[in-house]
Formats: C-alpha cells, structure tokens, sequence
C-alpha cells in the first residue's frame, strides 16, 4: 500500500534503536469538533479533570479542544487540573472585519495555549490551502498558541500509492519556517480513518510518521524533527491506543469521537506507553 519511500525513510531516518521511544512527552489531544452544547461541555470538562488529577503525576500532556463559545466556561470547569485548553481554528489576523472569525488574540485572551490548524475538515469544508494554513499557523506562533497542524490524505489517494505525496506537499506548504518543536505539533490523520473505524495497520502508522519526521528534517533541521510530536488520529479508541502509542514515531494522540466521552478520552491516556 505505501510506496518503498516510507520503508526507506524508516530505515535511514530512526533517530532510536527499535522498541524505546526518545523522549518527547506523549499528547492527549481531544478535539470536541461541533460538538457539545454549554452544559454538555462544562459536565465533560469536570469529569476529564477529576480523571487527570486521579492520575497523580504522569509523564503525559492533555489537552481539550471545546467549540469557540464554551471555551471560556470549559477553561473555569478544568481549573485545579492539568489540562490546557485549545481552539479548533483561528484567523491569521488579529483583528479586523472578518465577520465570523476568531482570532489568535483572542484565543490567548479566554485562556487557550493550543489552536489545531489544517484539519482536514476545515480543508475539506472550508477549501482552506496550505498556504493559509501556513499564515494562520505563523499568526498563531506570534501570539503565544502552540499550533496543531493536520496533514493527511483521503481514500482515492491512499489507494493511488500517493500517501507519501500529500503528505510531504501539506507539511512543505502548512508548515512555516518559524516552526520547531515549542510551538508546533503534527498530527498525521488520514481522513478515510476519521470517524469511520478503519484504522491503518500499526506497521503503516508508523512507516507514515518515520517518512514525515523525514521531510520535517529536510525542511526544519534534523534537531527539531527529532524533538517535534507526531500525532496519530483517526478512530484511536482504548483498545487500539496501546498497539499506536508505543510506536517509535508516534508522539500522542488526536481524538475526536473518543475525547466526548470520559472513560474512552481517558481509557486511551491510560493505555499511553511511558
């Protein structure tokens, strides 16, 4: 299924000798999506909190991702546990008359410290570019958010062998210069996996993420490709988490459908590899 590029890029590329991880903390990233009305949010807020903090101290990051108008409320419900919070989007200005946008500001503002951009969603039901991806990433960078960028291709393209194409094309186009391992986070989703229940094999998900850590050290320098986070994202659940984030390449997790419910959102951190 993947072209003799990605078993290359795994073999020349491995940063670590098989079966132990480098140390890059593991995320737990819930996107919520349009999901979750005020009282929905703040419930889910209060028992992903009460979970994190039953946890004691972990070697694990957390991070929530609420719809725009319950951040603020959902920020209050997480108060006195480690979970950041993050946005789904945000414009690439500050201000302005950009009716029905959001900026970075003022994400920063209501507390946010991460903004997932790219999301192929947003490509997809927006027509969004790499290259505003690109500008709405270095905007985030400059106001203090930490960036999720998505990259992924769909069925038609996966099936063509041009995984390693659309991958490599969205992080040379969405991925600015300024990025490095402090502000930026990749999450490698394939869309045909998103929400369906099909999931790659294990040996692919990481052939994918060793050959993208790969074009990230052509385009950023091998010392920040090594450090940077690679995501994984599309159907994780508890009993497939473990099989993904013991992967050498694999760096955390971006959950949709699993994060809207406690014991899956945390069953999966639970199941994550020190």
């Amino acid at each position: 299924m993947l072209k003799s590029f990605f078993i290359r890029a795994n073999k020349d590329e491995t940063n670590i000798k098989k079966g132990k991880k480098m140390a890059r903390k593991l995320l737990i990233a819930g996107n919520w999506k349009m999901n979750g009305l005020l009282k929905d949010g703040v419930d889910l807020a209060k028992g992903v909190a009460a979970e994190v903090k039953s946890l004691g101290k972990t070697d694990l990051e957390f991070l929530v991702c609420p719809p725009f108008p319950i951040l603020t409320f959902v920020k209050k419900a997480l108060r006195g546990a480690k979970v950041a919070l993050g946005a789904q989007d945000c414009h690439f200005d500050v201000k302005g008359a950009h009716t029905g946008d959001v900026s970075p500001v003022m994400l920063t503002d209501v507390g946010c410290t991460y903004v997932i951009l790219g999301h192929s969603e947003r490509r997809a039901d927006h027509d969004e570019s790499n290259e505003l991806i690109s500008k709405k990433t270095i905007a985030a960078h400059q106001n203090g958010l930490k960036t999720i960028v998505c990259i992924g291709e769909t069925e038609a393209e996966r099936d063509e062998g041009k995984t390693i194409d659309v991958c490599t094309k969205q992080i040379l186009g969405s991925v600015p210069s300024c990025a490095d391992a402090k502000n930026t986070v990749i999450a490698y989703e394939p869309v045909w996996a998103i929400g369906t229940g099909k999931t790659p094999t294990s040996k692919d998900v990481q052939e994918v993420h060793a050959a993208i850590r790969k074009v990230l050290s052509k385009k950023l320098g091998k010392s920040i490709a090594n450090k940077m986070r690679i995501l994984y994202g599309g159907s994780v659940k508890p009993s497939n988490a473990k099989e993904f984030l013991s992967l050498e390449d694999v760096d955390g997790a971006l959950i949709g459908g699993a994060s809207l419910k406690v014991e899956d959102f945390l069953g999966i951190a639970k199941n994550a590899v020190k």
